[in-house]
Order: C-alpha cells, then structure tokens, then sequence
C-alpha cells in the first residue's frame, strides 16, 4: 500500500514538472499568449532592428494587437524587413508609425503602433512608412561618454 501512494506522489511530481518546464518553454519562446484571431499583413523596414524576434509582440497603448511574422533582410535598401500579423479587429490609419521599444530596461523587444490622422487604414499589404529603429544601449552609452568628455574638454 505504501509502495501505491509513493508510486502516486513520484507520478504526480513528474507530471508537475513537465507542466513547469512546458509552461517556460512558451514563455521563453513569446508563444504563451497567441491569438488564433484572423490577421492581414503589413510590414516595415527599420535600420536597426536589435534583438527584435519573431512572434514578438505588436503593441498599440500596450495592447498587443498583432504578432512580428517574419523578419528579413532587403539586399536594395540595405534595412530590415519585417513583416506584421495584425488582428482585423484592430484598424489602424495609414500613416501611423512602428517603433522598436523595450519592455524595461533589458527586456524584450517589441513594436510599438503610434495611430495617425489619415482616414483611410491600413489593409493587407501595406508598408508603414514612419518608423524608427531600436534603441542600442552601446551606442547610447557611447554618446553619454563623448558628450561628457565634449564637456569636460571645452571647460578646461
């Protein structure tokens, strides 16, 4: 009897386990919240794309409102080209924005949807014109440095 309920104990923590271990594998992979919502297409180039992955979230007001499909290079403008899942109960006009944000300080990398003015929205195939790249903390790093030695030098 005893053998029976250690056999029970050693089952049930095996199959915790794998629930914990299936549970990090979907956070670690930005699959755990997946809409299965139709979508259209749009895409947009950025010169910098940071550590910026497909499946990654697509925020509007920190909404997720669509998933990075694909992320590609285009060998004749030399920028990245990445390509959006938007849902279709999100509508967005044709001149908005895209950004390439953090989610903290050295979190994941996500896009950010700024809506503009135009009156007509965004359909299936278009490009977001308006976008700005990802935010590379060596680069900011380096600026702060040569500015303050720029300071330093122009005080002595």
């Amino acid at each position: 009897m005893q053998r029976k309920s250690l056999d029970l104990w050693v089952g049930l923590f095996v199959v915790l386990g794998v629930a914990a271990l299936a549970f990090l594998a979907l956070k670690a992979g930005n699959a755990s919240s997946l809409s299965f919502a139709p979508t259209y297409e749009v895409t947009a180039k950025f010169d910098n794309i940071g550590s910026l992955r497909e499946q990654a979230a697509v925020k509007a007001s920190g909404v997720v409102v669509g998933r990075v499909a694909r992320i590609r290079f285009d060998d004749k403008s030399y920028k990245a080209l990445v390509t959006l899942n938007m849902e279709t109960g999100y509508a967005f006009p044709k001149d908005s924005s895209a950004k390439i944000l953090t989610a903290g300080l050295l979190g994941e990398q996500y896009i950010g949807i700024e809506a503009g003015g135009d009156t007509n929205n965004l359909v299936a195939g278009d490009k977001i014109a308006r976008t700005q790249s990802a935010a590379v903390l060596e680069d900011l790093i380096n600026q702060f440095i040569y500015s303050k030695a720029a300071e330093g030098k122009d005080g002595k």
